[in-house]
């Protein structure tokens, strides 16, 4: 059971610590449990204070104490933090990566042995517990390992498991996602504000509204079609902003703006 696992980070910035808070809140870990390491002591200090852990600069010692080690640094340096600590990391040893852009097949070569590897792909909205997390498996993780890896997850947001091949698609849905959700909550704030709102209440309640909609395709299990359908009347208000929205092409937008999300991430790639 994770309770009684080590759990380990190597780098506790924002998205590290928001992972640790979730499984510290949730009490799915023991706060004993968990340790962390920063590239300095006075960063470590800070992560101490605020998460309770146990926290230090050695990197080393990290990796050997954890059954369960996040790598949570910077993509440029990873290679580094790997040549340093993989003598201390064992066969069984699950190392579950937040690097973007850094595969699996890269974290086993330089680590040099048959260690189980995820990478993963999580997005800001775990800062509030409402992320969407996709893994993807290394060639030595079975399906335990991914069972663990989803339950540390869910205690942040929703997880799936990925084939790596279709990582870039994730990034243009839910790693660059929430900033196209933005735009569109601040533009039905925008035409709110136009017809008297003020700006702070529109905000609210076009923020919500994107909160309930979703809440309403994921438990209801609906196709978002139908669900639109449900709010549609003949002859109403809501068919005649939907007609708005065909005419000035907003589906396509959307579609393509994942679409050129995920060929940037290729190229990156």
């Amino acid at each position: 059971m994770p309770q009684n696992k080590k759990i380990g980070f190597i780098g506790a910035g924002v998205m590290g610590k928001a992972i640790i808070g979730g499984l510290i809140e949730s009490g799915f870990v023991k706060k004993e449990n968990i340790f962390a390491s920063e590239i300095n002591q006075e960063l470590a200090n800070k992560v101490s204070n605020e998460l309770g852990i146990i926290a230090s600069t050695d990197n080393k010692k990290i990796s050997s104490d954890s059954d369960i080690l996040f790598i949570c640094t910077k993509p440029f340096i990873i290679k580094n933090i790997l040549e340093e600590i993989k003598n201390n990391i064992n066969e069984k040893t699950l190392i579950i990566s937040i690097a973007a852009g850094v595969s699996s097949e890269t974290i086993e070569n330089c680590i040099n042995k048959p260690v189980p590897v995820i990478r993963t792909m999580p997005n800001t909205p775990v800062l509030v517990k409402e992320g969407m997390v996709a893994l993807c498996r290394g060639k030595h993780v079975t399906d335990e390992h991914i069972k663990l890896a989803q339950g540390l997850f869910e205690q942040i947001g929703k997880c799936i498991e990925v084939p790596e091949k279709l990582i870039n698609a994730v990034t243009g849905i839910s790693g660059s996602g929430p900033a196209f959700m933005y735009l569109i909550i601040d533009a039905l704030a925008d035409g709110g504000v136009k017809k008297g709102l003020p700006k702070k209440t529109a905000i609210e309640m076009a923020a919500q509204t994107a909160l309930g909609a979703a809440k309403m395709v994921l438990e209801t299990g609906k196709h978002p079609a139908v669900l639109k359908d449900e709010v549609t009347t003949p002859g109403g208000t809501t068919i005649a902003g939907l007609m708005t929205m065909e005419e000035r092409g907003v589906r396509s937008a959307l579609a393509r703006t994942v679409q050129n999300t995920v060929e940037m991430a290729d190229k990156l790639g």
